[in-house]
């Protein structure tokens, strides 16, 4: 839904990645509800209605401004690794890799301990209103947009390999066509049971186990132990200061701490000066990413089995040095690290009239995840356990009871000590680099939120060259000797001028131009809060089917 202004209200805002979802949230903030309460209502109305980005099987992560404290809590509500999914299973029938989709890539799902573990600490509504809105979509059945018909149909040769999900999301034996009814009742029956029982009837009662005893008879390992042993954690955030703001990230296992180290770099720069969208300060921003990406791929993991040098990582000494690596006429080969990871994921923020600000991002990894929904639950269950690595040299190397490395990242920036942004956006190893984009566009620039989110973007990601034939000409960007046919390629939107375009290939840059608005820049969502007047400010991406709301 392309708006060219940003939503203005004075009690409250809900910004999310489907209109029906935002209309959920408010409709919680005038019954009573605060923001937190808001924000759960979406996410459980974006499951139903967005089921290929997100649900109750998959992964979450908070970040919740309490009025009352005046202080960030991050919730990390994402899985481990079942017992049985060890190193050893897979070696010994002969696999090097884990399956990326198939019940063998099912990881603990951990979004539903984290919608209790939020609305226990600080919601102020029964859960049997918050997903009411959830259960009335599922149950008389929600249309479908072109979007999420144009998704499920892709989805279709992976969902048609079980009968529960081709059950469930292929009615007649195909995806639904947009404006078509899609009805998923044992969804409905399932949120009805957790709004009645809570998180118990997911992690030790009914629900948890028909979804393990589907998994195990359909050859995965997930087991009923897996789930009861599951707990969300409270974290601590990770934050550094960029042009007087104070933006926050979610810590490892979380890829947050990527789009901080590009900040840091990026404050030595006078970005102003350089003009926004230019070339120089798109050169920059490249740069800077392929720099953070290295550490990411080298460091970050579980904090609970691997040590991250997180204080040297954020600080500024260390910025200063990486900022003595990039050159202003060239760009730097990438560097050696995993293939760009695409991902399927939602992001929502809200804001309610008390002061209370969430940041939420819930995923089920790839589109529709695993492909496999939890017997007759209606949950789809995400694929998050493939992103483990079965290189015992690799620092995400898979262990059971360890989490994988995430790349949901909400993000919230603080002015002042007070709130002032929530952010975020789906999109895989694209988030930090569109968070970079979106930050510097609103904190150097002072573009309005939906100006930001609108703008053109880009996305750099290893890959290889004979896959890209219409990469402009430039400077090859790997080291010959590791692979010839690999390099750092930059996919940009059409909207980008021509000569940008051109300009920043004969820096060296690869670049790949795709369509004017593409799901690969992911769904971004913001609220910023105008504290001089207040009121919210609210946006949503025009790339998706989004909507930000306030009253």
């Amino acid at each position: 839904m392309l708006s060219e202004q940003p939503a203005l209200a004075p009690h409250g805002m809900v910004a999310c990645a489907h209109y029906l979802a935002t209309q959920a949230g408010v409709q919680i903030l005038t019954q009573g509800g605060n923001a937190i309460d808001a924000a759960i209502a979406a996410n459980a109305v974006m499951t139903v209605v967005y089921p290929t980005t997100c649900s109750a099987g998959g992964d979450i992560f908070l970040l919740i401004w309490d009025a009352k404290t005046r202080r960030i809590y991050a919730l990390n509500g994402s899985g481990r690794a079942p017992q049985g999914m060890t190193p050893e299973y897979f070696a010994a029938r002969g696999m090097t890799q884990i399956p990326t989709r198939g019940p063998l890539s099912i990881s603990v799902p951990g979004a539903v301990d984290g919608w209790f573990a939020a609305l226990a600490r600080f919601g102020s509504l029964p859960a049997e209103q918050i997903l009411a809105p959830a259960i009335a979509l599922a149950e008389d059945g929600m249309p479908v947009t072109a979007k999420m018909s144009r998704s499920l149909d892709h989805s279709a040769p992976l969902l048609s390999q079980w009968e529960s999900s081709a059950a469930t999301y292929l009615p007649d034996g195909r995806a639904p066509r947009p404006g078509q009814r899609l009805r998923q009742p044992n969804l409905a029956c399932t949120y009805r049971t957790l709004a009645r029982e809570g998180r118990d009837a997911f992690y030790r009662g009914p629900v948890g186990r028909a979804i393990a005893e589907y998994v195990q008879q359909c050859g995965g390992v997930l087991s009923v132990e897996d789930l009861e042993k599951h707990h969300s954690d409270w974290v601590e955030p990770l934050s550094v200061s960029y042009r007087g703001y104070e933006v926050y990230e979610f810590p490892p296992n979380s890829q947050g701490i990527v789009a901080l180290e590009m900040l840091n770099i990026l404050e030595g720069y006078d970005l102003k000066r350089l003009g926004y969208q230019s070339v120089e300060y798109l050169h920059l921003l490249l740069e800077a990413k392929k720099l953070a990406f290295a550490d990411r791929d080298r460091y970050i993991s579980d904090p609970a089995f691997v040590d991250i040098p997180v204080e040297r990582l954020l600080s500024k000494s260390y910025a200063e040095e990486q900022r003595a690596r990039i050159d202003l006429q060239r760009a730097m080969p990438c560097f050696v690290g995993e293939m760009s990871k695409k991902g399927d994921t939602m992001y929502l923020c809200t804001a309610d009239a008390q002061g209370n600000i969430v940041s939420l991002i819930q995923s089920l990894y790839m589109g529709i995840g695993s492909g496999v929904i939890g017997g007759d639950t209606g949950i789809a269950l995400h694929n998050r356990g493939s992103y483990f690595s079965l290189d015992p040299r690799h620092v995400n190397y898979l262990q059971p009871g360890k989490r994988t490395m995430h790349t949901l990242m909400p993000g919230m920036v603080l002015r002042d000590g007070r709130p002032y942004m929530a952010i975020g956006t789906m999109g895989g190893d694209a988030q930090p680099q569109i968070h970079a984009q979106l930050l510097t566009a609103m904190l150097d620039f002072h573009l309005d939120p939906q100006q930001a989110i609108a703008a053109p973007r880009w996305h750099s990601g290893r890959a290889y060259l004979n896959e890209r034939a219409d990469i402009l000409p430039g400077q090859r960007g790997v080291d010959e000797s590791l692979n010839p046919n690999v390099a750092e390629v930059v996919q940009m939107e059409s909207r980008f001028a021509e000569e940008t375009v051109v300009q920043l290939a004969r820096l060296g840059h690869h670049i790949q131009t795709l369509g004017p608005w593409e799901d690969v820049m992911g769904h971004a969502q913001a609220i910023v809060i105008d504290a001089e007047n207040q009121v919210f400010v609210g946006a949503a991406d025009p790339r998706c089917d989004g909507l930000a709301l306030g009253y």
